[in-house]
Parts: structure tokens; C-alpha cells; sequence
């Protein structure tokens, strides 16, 4: 794959550059109050969803513009490199509506996935089936034209703020743990379902726990046919791991330059041992963004993301705690003591970057797989 824009590309890059530059909203990762910076990312959705930027590769029969993959690593680019906030995450609960759905639940639910109108959430990982998923056991047993559901869902990102939820469930409580799965397209505020956030150590209330109390589910929104939950969630966290959003390498740059800064104030630039930190934080930016575009090149070449993702899943968690430590050892005592404030915060936010999306353990069961390794 040719990485230089073709002329087209270079077109959309610079328009693209020109609105960010014109629209993004001032002073909006200063927002300390966590309903407020909410509200302000789902206006943000709504502005790019206005202005034709969400949706650049989805089909456009359900509201996107039919454009190649690159197109939207154009956008995650440039939304890196001016700071912008985050994109929406659209894309992998929309892949599992594109392939498993009937056509009415597509025309149902991906249009305002896409517009922002609608906030989704992954209901998967449970008290006791996190990183072993398969074992799930919240229910949803069948009773007439509904299926009802009962059991905790854990770590849901976001679904304090969800309008809706793709829920994993046991519909056959008989079948081997990975056959009697089923998915479905939940309303958040459906008589029995109960969230609760939880604070993370960066004192944010980034996920929440789902309780789901005899709640019941028209057959309709099931997802797929009995007992195609299993493959609907791998397809959907394999979208959600990769390839890697491209933005986060802009973002890591920016970082990286802002640790450099650091440095350079106390002094600590001409240390030897600083500069090869430095060194080895840019390296691993690097090896990040060639595994990136290699998988870039497979989504514009017809090729679905695979277990390759994770490899991509590691080297990101890898990079973003290992500058976030680096920040600290350089701020020693003082951003614990508040002199130096934000940097801490930052850092308990990328502690749990190696769960997302599964655990690196996992990853590296998955990875060792693909090569015909033991686990």
C-alpha cells in the first residue's frame, strides 16, 4: 500500500483540517464535570455526523458515504493531530448490526447509531466471565414472543449514558458454553434494568455495572439466530481491537512531546538514562504505527481485521502505560503532592488499557493460536 494521499485524499485532508481547525470546541479537555464533558461529546458526535464526517466507509443506504477505509484513518488522523475530542465509537457495534442483522433492524438501529441520536453500550463481561466471556451467565429464556432476561452485567463503558445495549445472553443453558449464547439489541430503559457507575481510580465514572432483573426483550431485537452470540461478540471485539485507531498514534506524539517538555524543565534532558527512555517510548509510537497502516492496507484490500488485531491491542497497551509511568518517574514526588497537576490522572486512566477489549492474557492466548503455539 501506497501511505502518500492521492490527490482526492490530499483534497479531503485539507478541507477536513480547515473545519477542525474552524469547529472543535475550545477548552473541551478542561471540563472537570463528567456530565458536562458527556454532553459535550454527543454534541460533538451530532456536529461531525451534520458535517458528513461519520460513517466515511459505511454503505450509503444507512446514512454513510461509501468511501474507503482510508478515509476514515484521514479522520482519526487529522482528529489526533489538532487535539479534537474523542470520536464516537461506532464502529465495531455497527459491523455486528452490518452482518448479523435483518434488514429492518439495520434500517432500525444503524441510522442513529450513526447521527449520535442513539448512544449504544456492550453488555458482555459479568462478575465472574470477564476475560473468560464464554462462561457468562445471565440469561434470557424464551416466553412467548419475548425472551427474559436475568443476571449482572460488569464493566459496561459508558452505559450510564447508553440509550441502548448489545447484550450477550444464554438462550441454551445445555449447550457447550460457547453454542448457548445468544445477542440482543436492548433498550436501556426497559422495565428491570438497573445502572450503577463505577468510579475508577482516575476518579472518573468511565463504566458501570448492568443489572437485569426479568426484563423482557421482544424476539425481534434478538441479534443473529439462537445461538450465534459467540461469533457476534468476536466479530465485534475484533473490530473494537483493530486495526488500532490511527488517532491514538497523534495523540501519543502530542504526549510524547509533553514528556519531553518535562525533561527538559527539570533538567533531566541531558540524563543518559532519560533520553534512552525517550528513545525507547518513541520506538514503541513507531512499531504501533507501522502495525496500524499494515493493518489499514488489509481493511482497504477487502481483508476483515482477524486475530492479527490483537497483536495490535498489545503494542498499544504497551506503549500508552509505559509513557504514563515514564511521566511519573520524570514528576517524581511532585505530581503526587499536586504540583503538577493532571499527569496522575492520566496515568491511573491507562492502567486498565491492557483490559479493554480483553485482557493482554487473552490477547496473547489468541496470538499464540494463530501461530500454532501452546497456550
Amino acid at each position: 500500500m501506497d501511505y502518500r494521499d492521492t490527490a482526492e485524499e490530499a483534497e479531503f485532508r485539507a478541507s477536513l483540517r480547515e473545519w477542525l481547525s474552524a469547529t472543535i470546541p475550545a477548552g473541551w479537555d478542561k471540563i472537570e464535570d463528567e456530565d458536562e464533558a458527556v454532553q459535550l461529546r454527543k454534541e460533538w458526535h451530532r456536529t461531525l455526523y451534520r458535517a458528513g464526517y461519520m460513517g466515511l466507509s459505511w454503505p450509503e443506504e444507512y446514512g454513510g458515504r461509501g468511501l474507503s477505509p482510508v478515509y476514515d484513518g484521514i479522520l482519526n488522523e487529522e482528529c489526533g493531530n489538532l487535539n479534537a475530542p474523542p470520536l464516537p465509537s461506532v464502529g465495531y457495534i455497527g459491523r455486528a448490526i452490518f452482518m448479523y442483522a435483518g434488514e429492518e433492524q439495520k434500517r432500525r438501529f444503524l441510522p442513529p447509531l450513526l447521527s449520535g441520536e442513539v448512544a449504544w453500550c456492550q453488555g458482555f463481561s459479568e462478575p465472574e466471565a470477564g476475560s473468560d466471556l464464554a462462561s457468562l451467565r445471565t440469561t434470557a429464556r424464551l416466553d412467548g414472543d419475548h425472551y427474559v432476561v436475568n443476571g449482572q452485567k460488569m464493566w459496561t463503558s459508558g452505559g450510564q449514558y447508553a440509550d441502548w445495549c448489545l447484550l450477550l445472553a444464554r438462550t441454551d443453558p445445555d449447550a457447550p458454553k460457547h453454542k448457548g449464547i445468544s445477542a440482543f439489541l436492548v433498550s436501556m430503559t426497559e422495565p428491570g434494568v438497573t445502572c450503577r457507575p463505577i468510579v475508577i481510580a482516575s476518579g472518573e465514572a468511565e463504566t458501570a455495572e448492568v443489572f437485569w432483573d426479568d426484563v423482557r426483550i421482544p424476539v425481534d431485537q434478538r441479534l443473529g439466530a439462537p445461538g450465534e452470540g459467540w461469533r457476534i461478540a468476536m466479530t465485534t471485539v475484533t473490530y473494537e481491537r483493530g486495526p488500532a485507531d490511527i488517532g491514538f498514534i497523534a495523540n501519543y506524539r502530542r504526549t510524547l512531546r509533553e514528556v519531553e517538555a518535562l525533561a527538559a524543565e527539570r533538567g533531566l534532558l541531558d540524563l543518559p538514562e532519560t533520553r534512552k527512555a525517550l528513545a525507547r517510548a518513541y520506538v514503541r509510537g513507531e512499531v504501533l504505527r507501522l502495525n496500524c497502516m499494515e493493518q489499514l492496507s488489509m481493511r482497504v484490500s477487502g481483508r476483515p481485521p482477524g486475530p492479527e488485531g490483537s497483536v495490535a491491542k498489545l503494542l498499544w497497551a504497551d506503549a500508552e502505560q509505559s509513557l504514563q509511568h515514564l511521566a511519573m518517574d520524570i514528576l517524581g514526588a511532585d505530581e503526587m503532592t499536586g504540583v503538577a497537576d493532571g499527569w496522575l490522572s492520566s496515568y491511573f486512566t491507562s492502567r486498565p488499557v491492557s483490559v479493554y477489549g480483553g485482557s493482554a492474557q487473552i490477547q496473547k492466548n489468541i496470538i499464540a493460536r494463530m501461530l500454532d503455539m501452546p497456550r
